[in-house]
């Protein structure tokens, strides 16, 4: 594994994105606990993309405009639906003292859900892993696989981070009901944001 690797990957997995900006989410309306599992859960949303890539599959969708643009706009739709349920004070950034079982299910699959509906993941790792695996590789696949580990324990650790400061200035914003308000209507704009993105994306 080169130092190329660990740094072009530490710069993809910092760069603000769906998952980041939930994880923040859940780390300021619900506390650490929620920050981790929703970095846990953004983590293994990444599991099928890199799959997808490592046995080809990827491809289908770089191929394929219909099956593109079908998760495509799955995506932008769950982001809009993200967005308007972030408004909400009962929504996705409702504020919690305690986190449940409920509520930590809840989080882990829209975290997965988040990641999984963004077939530009799949383009991604599609074009990225293939350019650390050297051409005399004798197991190319095996490394692959072991660069998907490596780049999804990055993510949980940095998602983590990101979701432990979030929940560290948590009792800061949730004590202020104007900044409440103004969080869950920045996150909102966040998502929107992030949905036209998306819808504006090619293969």
């Amino acid at each position: 594994m080169s130092i190329e690797f660990l740094v072009t990957s530490l710069i993809v997995i910092v760069s603000p994105g769906t998952g980041v900006l939930f994880t923040l989410a859940a780390g300021l309306s619900r506390g650490s606990r929620a920050s981790i599992v929703a970095a846990f859960g953004c983590t293994l949303g990444i599991v099928p993309h890199m799959a997808a890539a490592i046995m080809g599959l990827a491809a289908l969708l770089h191929t394929s405009a219909l099956a593109f643009q079908t998760l495509k706009y799955l995506g932008v739709a769950y982001l809009l639906y993200m967005a308007w349920s972030a408004l909400k004070e009962r929504g996705a950034l409702r504020v919690e003292q305690e986190v449940g079982a409920r509520s930590t299910i809840e989080v882990t699959t829209t975290a997965i859900l988040i990641n999984i509906l963004n077939p530009k993941l799949s383009i991604f790792f599609l074009a990225f892993l293939p350019q650390f695996v050297s051409a005399n590789e004798p197991h190319p696949l095996a490394h692959m696989f072991m660069l998907s580990v490596v780049f999804m324990l990055l993510t949980f650790v940095v998602f983590v981070g990101y979701g432990l400061f979030a929940a560290l200035i948590r009792s800061h914003v949730i004590s202020r009901p104007r900044v409440l308000t103004w969080m869950r209507r920045t996150f909102a704009a966040a998502f929107v944001a992030l949905g036209a993105k998306l819808a504006l994306t090619d293969r």
